[in-house]
């Protein structure tokens, strides 16, 4: 039933393997190694390739991969634990080997295979069967007789009148005792007293009656009346005001400044022809964020600071919250191998962590499991803590996870169509407010920076104005960049057809019209769509499926968390079930907008490229058309990992 088990070292060396197939593995294994192995996915040990299903297994202490493969249609419910087992029996038969690094030779293991694997389903066989239901003769109704089955009334009335009766008395079920009545007082001779019949009449007489409320006296006071007082209102001002609320362009002074009445300096409002010839070449990374230069002297000071506070445990709660999410475990030393039970509680710790840092909940249980699965069964060297291990491999992973499987380099491939004399075309999508019209515009000032005349294609017929945003934006970089400097070309253009067309006959007919006239690039905007609406997704899924454009780029917001995910999976979904193709065309990238307002908390940067696997292309930092850089993996991940 099983198709391939293969057993590799992490260094590629196969030492076993069983192939119960003639199909060729090395695809599905390679895939598997690409996609979970080595961009840190290891808390998911199921991976799914055509037809096939692999599951794999890491032994961190020898270094080795355990790989099983069998049919997608197969429910084999012992796979789990037939890999637990064979691991189990490799390790064992072969620890020496392993321990000495003896990997070169054949290890033969075939009948250990096919008798764990014999077990395995004989066991799998007979949990299926589950609890049998007995036979008749196996029941206790078939051992019964007639006669035991015959009811006796005499018999049943005599237990019954023993029951009830014991020495001649009814036993009957205790009553809870009810509240003593008090008796009134009488004379001597039994009548009620004389005291006694006047209260009696009292209460008969005054029963009816209503009884009188004591209304409290009323305190009358008399208004004040508050005197006029005018009315100020907070954006008025009056003539004296004039002076302050001048804020046009004044002559220097004799001194060489331009200070006011008031003697405060004027702002020196940036001229905006200065950008011009700022943006050629590659973006700059973002900055601000690499504040992990030092760390390792804060966590030496760290360390010294609670040597000193640790014979006084009121101190050190108090300052507990300054060592970071780590430090709880800086104790924890010596050669050992790393188990579930000490790694869960630094793994929650580090879960909170990546959680308040925006990363969505999701993304950080797999990263927990996935630095788990990394670290289960590694022996600490002498000086090493859990902590620095820990931190280590998930500052490994975070950088393998932002780091892009392929490069995307708009530059070079808008250059190589030029040279082919057609349009680069980059179409963008995503969800409302995020900043698509804006950061296209950042996007296209960057390439007409670096020599490209560039067509926008208005493909937001939905949105009321967002042609006219666009029309501004090609009015102000065709100001910052005169037609002269492009050999008398625009050197960008609009291309619109207005509001409630079809977007995607738009973008086919901006496309031709870029290469009859020479443009070098096209940037399509596309209408925000929120990623439930299944008729602006399937507009979406048909404008990329009939244009095929060179790049598709999803704009997000750098302040969401769980949403992150959700938005780029159902695109993702609604790309491959419109497209009706074998082949689906997907997200190619990411523009992370309003970077500049997160401050530290970087988290969605970390969920997006882990849902989807693409790169973060471009990042947007401001309001200019300057604001737009590069992704500086290092630096995000000493963010995320910042207490």
């Amino acid at each position: 039933m099983l198709d391939l088990f293969t057993i590799f070292s992490k260094g590629g060396i196969v030492l076993w393997c069983f192939q119960g197939t003639c199909q060729a593995f090395g695809a599905p294994v390679n895939s598997l190694i690409k996609s979970v192995i080595l961009q840190e996915r290891g808390g998911s040990n199921s991976f799914s390739h055509g037809t096939l299903t692999l599951k794999c297994k890491l032994d961190n202490e020898f270094e080795l991969v355990f790989v099983v493969a069998y049919q997608n249609i197969l429910s084999l419910a012992y796979i789990d634990k037939f890999i637990d087992d064979i691991h189990r029996e490799f390790r064992d038969k072969y620890k020496e080997e392993l321990k000495n690094g003896r990997i070169f030779g054949q290890f033969d293991f075939g009948d250990d295979f096919q008798r764990v694997l014999k077990e395995a389903e004989k066991s799998s066989v007979v949990a299926k069967k589950g609890k049998q239901m007995k036979t008749f003769g196996e029941s206790h109704k078939s051992k019964k007789t007639v006669g035991s089955m015959i009811i006796d009334t005499s018999k049943e009335e005599k237990n019954i009148t023993n029951k009830t009766k014991k020495g001649g008395k009814t036993e009957s079920s205790p009553q809870p005792a009810k509240n003593p009545v008090k008796q009134p007082e009488t004379n001597g001779n039994g009548s009620l007293d004389e005291e006694t019949i006047r209260r009696n009449r009292e209460k008969l007489f005054n029963r009816n009656k209503p009884k009188k409320q004591e209304k409290s006296p009323k305190v009358i006071s008399k208004p004040t009346k508050k005197p006029k007082v005018a009315t100020t209102w907070g954006m008025g001002g009056n003539a004296k005001d004039m002076d302050t609320l001048d804020w046009s362009e004044k002559p220097p002074s004799t001194n060489g400044t331009s200070d006011n009445q008031n003697g405060d300096k004027e702002f020196d409002i940036e001229d905006e022809s200065a950008w011009v010839g700022t943006m050629k070449g590659e973006l700059p990374n973002i900055d601000g964020l690499n504040e992990g230069e030092g760390e390792e002297e804060e966590e030496e000071e760290e360390e010294e600071e609670e040597i000193q506070t640790a014979s006084k445990p009121k101190a050190q709660s108090k300052t507990g919250s300054r060592f970071g999410m780590f430090n709880m475990f800086r104790g924890l030393v010596g050669s050992k191998t790393l188990d579930k039970q000490t790694l869960t509680p630094v793994l929650d710790k580090m879960r909170d962590h990546l959680t308040a840092k925006n990363v969505a909940r999701d993304i950080a249980e797999k990263l927990c499991e996935s630095v788990a699965t990394k670290l289960e069964g590694k022996v600490l060297g002498t000086f090493e803590r859990v902590t620095s291990v820990v931190k280590e491999a998930l500052q490994e992973s975070l950088v393998q996870i932002l780091s892009p499987r392929r490069r995307v380099d708009i530059l070079r491939d808008a250059l190589d169509s030029k040279a082919h004399n057609k349009p680069f075309s980059i179409t963008f999508c995503g969800v409302n407010g995020v900043g698509k019209s804006t950061n296209l515009a950042k996007i296209c000032f960057w390439l007409i920076e670096n020599g490209f005349r560039v067509l926008i294609a208005a493909c937001d017929t939905f949105r009321a104005g967002a042609v006219e945003q666009l029309r501004t934006h090609m009015r102000h970089l065709n100001a910052l960049h005169p037609a002269e400097k492009h050999g008398g070309h625009a050197a960008v253009q609009l291309y619109e057809k207005g509001y409630g067309k079809d977007a995607a006959g738009i973008a086919m007919e901006a496309i031709k019209f870029a290469r009859d006239y020479r443009f070098d690039v096209v940037l399509i905007d596309t209408a925000g769509r929120m990623q439930d609406n299944e008729p602006l997704m399937r507009a979406l899924s048909k404008l990329i499926k009939v244009n095929r454009p060179d790049l598709v780029l999803f704009v997000g917001e750098a302040l969401v968390g769980n949403e992150a995910v959700d938005q780029l999976t159902k695109f993702n979904r609604a790309l491959a079930d419109f497209s009706d193709s074998d082949d689906p065309r997907l997200i190619d990238g990411i523009v992370l907008t309003k970077f500049d307002t997160i401050d530290d908390k970087v988290g969605a940067a970390i969920s997006m490229t882990y849902t989807t696997g693409q790169p973060i292309v471009f990042v947007g930092t401001g309001q200019t058309y300057r604001d737009l850089r590069n992704l500086n993996v290092q630096a995000v991940v000493n963010a995320l990992l910042k207490a």
